[in-house]
């Protein structure tokens, strides 16, 4: 299961290098941006999990690219925690009116923002922080590699279970081959898209081991998804 990947928007190397650092030292990758206009690219490229944005930067202000992030349907989910040292009332509404998830107030302590985003995480990648997960009879807990359905321990391939891990976060979602080749192998290797036909046949097998329907949806033209 790759790591949850984070865009820190911050025009200020310092702030940005100290960021940077202590959000890699939890474990999440690290997208870096100086401007907006360069976030905008960078979110094209590679959609984060989540975007941390600086409101006040050159260019392209956090406000207008959060309001533009928010328009677009493929990233509207994306979290968007915005940092500024507006600490208005009205500045803070209007920061959340724009689209952010959440505001933060700078000077800011890393201890309570870690926790917001976290909180935010678990919401769109809740297994890649440890949260066990449900889906009808099958139970999936990050934190042990255990999978179960209707009572059975299922025996996965590490693959395997990163492929059940993504699909089992959104329940009913069309995941294409290109988005399951980025969660489950990771950007930096290349693997070919049939690969991916390969591992869901044998999920599947898996999946009806011990009998049952098979929950995995074959959508043409498209990708898989749970149910």
């Amino acid at each position: 299961m790759t790591a949850p990947s984070v865009l820190l928007v911050e025009d200020e190397p310092a702030q940005r290098e100290v960021l940077a650092y202590n959000l890699q030292a939890e474990g999440y990758t690290v997208l870096q941006a100086s401007n907006g206009e360069e976030a905008l690219l960078l979110i094209q490229e590679s959609k984060p999990d989540l975007v941390l944005l600086d409101w006040m930067m050159p260019l392209v202000s956090g406000l207008e690219v959060c309001r533009r992030l928010k328009m677009r349907p493929e990233t509207r989910g994306i979290p968007i925690i915005m940092l500024s040292a507006r600490s208005e009332e009205v500045d803070k509404v209007r920061g959340l009116e724009t689209g952010a998830d959440d505001y933060v107030i700078k000077p800011y302590s890393l201890v309570e923002l870690m926790a917001r985003l976290r909180a935010h995480l678990r919401r769109v990648r809740p297994t890649a922080l440890g949260v066990r997960l449900e889906w009808q009879d099958i139970s999936l807990d990050p934190e042990t590699h255990r999978v179960v359905r209707g009572g059975a321990s299922l025996k996965l391939g590490p693959t395997e279970f990163r492929l059940l891990a993504t699909l089992i976060e959104k329940p009913g979602r069309v995941f294409s081959r290109e988005q399951l080749l980025d969660r489950v192998w990771g950007r930096d290797i290349y693997v070919d898209s049939r690969t991916v036909d390969v591992h869901i046949g044998r999920l599947r097998k898996s999946l009806c081991a011990a009998g049952g329907d098979d929950p995995l949806r074959t959508v043409r033209g498209a990708g898989y998804a749970l149910g």
